[in-house]
């Protein structure tokens, strides 16, 4: 099978160093591989802070200017779009809907208010929060929602949440950092669609990655913690997971992943005060990785 990568944005603003480094690394495999490099839009948070629709000219322009234009794109299209999130809904519901029919899945009626209570009780007896697994149970869900349709007067929204294994383990298989294992009993039962009709990212996530025959999925290790939710997600459909890479961060002087506190770590500001292509390009390869041959400093 051909090697296919993608680099999978979120238009939160203008594209950090950090973005960008992935993205290239993403780019370096598909071409030694004779691969192909696809970026597509991840666009479904749309809270004000986590969606800024300007920031998408200027991934596109970042890219662009590094040379690493992908082969299929939200841009130009592809055989496996659209390469936008917010254009896929009915195939993120699709998806999430089979999984209940399978009972992998199940339609979750708790108000934002019993949540908020339940993480409150969590929080003052000290122990982790995280759902509680009432709508698991066909009863309860059930009255669940008719409490909901009486106090509300219309029929109730639920969400869909997958149906975590209670016991045994996940594992995780990491090119750079071998074999993690995660107990599942420490794993939430995680919504994979809201009551808006939008997917969380771990479903839209995992369904294009499928749908779009990604073969190796390199991201930075800031994932590694919710690795095992992105595999249980694969695992409930069936299908055979990428191979996984979790190089490290690029951090700041505080040791903290890189941020606006940081000064000018967006990478169009770097472009604007005139910074070759080239010199970039060799920059960002060259953070958190060596050669290996001694004062080698251009590649």
């Amino acid at each position: 099978m051909p090697v296919r990568v993608r680099y999978a944005p979120s238009p939160t603003g203008s594209p950090h160093v950090g973005n960008l480094r992935t993205a290239i690394y993403n780019w370096l495999l598909a071409k030694k591989e004779g691969g192909q490099f696809i970026a597509r839009l991840e666009d479904t948070d749309r809270t004000p802070e986590r969606y800024v629709p300007e920031g998408m000219w200027d991934i596109e322009e970042s890219l662009r200017y590094l040379g690493i234009v992908p082969d299929e794109w939200w841009v130009t299209g592809g055989p496996k779009g659209p390469y936008i999130q917010s254009q896929r809904l009915e195939i993120y519901k699709e998806y999430a809907e089979k999984l209940v029919a399978e009972g992998k899945a199940y339609y979750c009626y708790c108000s934002k208010e019993r949540l908020e209570a339940m993480r409150k009780e969590q929080q003052a007896r000290g122990i982790p929060t995280g759902y509680d697994r009432h709508c698991r149970d066909p009863q309860r869900r059930e009255q669940m929602r008719l409490k909901r349709l009486s106090e509300e007067g219309v029929e109730p929204t639920p969400v869909i949440r997958l149906a975590m294994p209670l016991e045994g383990q996940t594992v995780v298989h990491d090119l750079v950092r071998g074999e993690i294992v995660y107990e599942n009993r420490s794993q939430d039962d995680q919504i994979l669609l809201k009551s808006d009709g939008y997917p969380t990212y771990f479903l839209a996530c995992v369904v294009d990655d499928h749908l779009m025959g990604v073969t190796h999925v390199i991201r930075g290790d800031d994932w590694l913690s919710s690795a095992a939710k992105f595999m249980a997600v694969i695992q409930a459909f069936g299908w055979e997971p990428p191979k996984l890479v979790h190089p490290p961060l690029i951090l700041g002087p505080d040791r903290k992943k890189l941020s606006k506190r940081h000064g000018a770590t967006q990478f169009m500001e770097f472009v604007r005060e005139g910074y070759l292509p080239e010199a970039l390009f060799n920059f960002l390869v060259l953070l958190g990785w060596s050669a290996g041959e001694e004062n080698r400093e251009i590649m």
